[in-house]
């Protein structure tokens, strides 16, 4: 080897060090992050958005990068899956309109317990469902349904329901009750009727349950969650019309599904979490 070989040689060399050297890592594992090249609105990042204020049990304490509520851990699983971790996501605050607004976002898919419709899917892409509502039964403090525990204590309590509802059909199928199933219009009427004593309880999806017992009823109870009472309306992460990521994060949301994840996340954070148990 001459000795001008030998110089180039080592020159080579010591670029190909420059160039590791100067290679994107991720400080915590020293690595890149693996995202498989995915299109994102910021190279390198998974942006997420969702609603501020977030509430609970989606979101804890407003706070979505903390990992912590239903919606925000199943964005964070979700991002694993991309090969996005914690240090490579950020989030991004869109109100539930402009989430659905037609048009580019700003963010690359978001989660706020937006429901799957035809309608909406002509001006968006959706994921496949990460969460099908199941139904649950709302009471009042001093109610006949204050002190129930069980499907067998239900049985004597007049239910109330919207009409045309997986919660009516619900309602009359797994808790069957004495006294037929009171039908109302709208679940305007239908909370009317709990706090004027018509009925003693109603059943709603379990979304709803939980904002009408922490911001609405006044002594409002979350008796629990009817079994077998899933097939309400189906949450998918919402992406732009055509959006290149809509086929990836579908594949995360349905291998989420299939290992379990899901599942675990709803037990711990919509059961658990929430006060919410499957009634037996």
């Amino acid at each position: 080897m001459t000795v001008r070989t030998a110089r180039w040689t080592a020159l080579a060399a010591m670029a190909a060090l420059a160039l590791a050297a100067c290679a994107p890592t991720d400080e915590s594992t020293g690595t890149a992050p693996s995202d498989g090249g995915l299109a994102t609105v910021k190279e390198g990042v998974l942006t997420i958005a969702t609603s501020d204020p977030a509430y609970e049990p989606w979101v804890v304490d407003n706070d979505p990068s903390s990992g912590k509520g239903f919606e925000s851990a199943v964005a964070y699983a979700v991002a694993d899956q991309l090969g996005f971790d914690k240090d490579h996501v950020e989030w991004a605050v869109a109100s539930f309109d402009q989430i659905i607004a037609p048009g580019a976002k700003k963010f690359d898919f978001a989660i706020n317990q937006v429901s799957i419709s035809d309608e909406r899917k002509a001006n968006l892409d959706f994921s496949s469902p990460y969460y099908t509502t199941s139904q649950a039964v709302v009471t009042l403090e001093g109610s006949a349904g204050a002190a129930a525990k069980t499907l067998a204590d239900l049985k004597a309590l007049k239910i109330g329901a919207m009409v045309g509802t997986t919660s009516l059909t619900a309602a009359q199928d797994v808790i069957d009750p004495t006294t037929p199933v009171s039908p109302f219009n709208d679940n305007d009427q239908v909370k009317q009727a709990l706090t004027s004593g018509l009925v003693d309880a109603i059943v709603v999806d379990l979304p709803t349950a939980l904002y009408i017992t922490a911001a609405e009823l006044d002594g409002g109870i979350l008796v629990g969650q009817l079994p077998d009472s899933a097939g309400g309306d189906e949450f998918g992460l919402v992406l732009d019309k055509g959006s290149a990521l809509t086929a990836p994060v579908t594949d995360a949301v349905d291998a989420l599904r299939d290992d379990g994840t899901l599942a675990d996340l709803e037990a711990q954070w919509l059961t658990d979490a929430a006060g919410a148990p499957v009634l037996k």
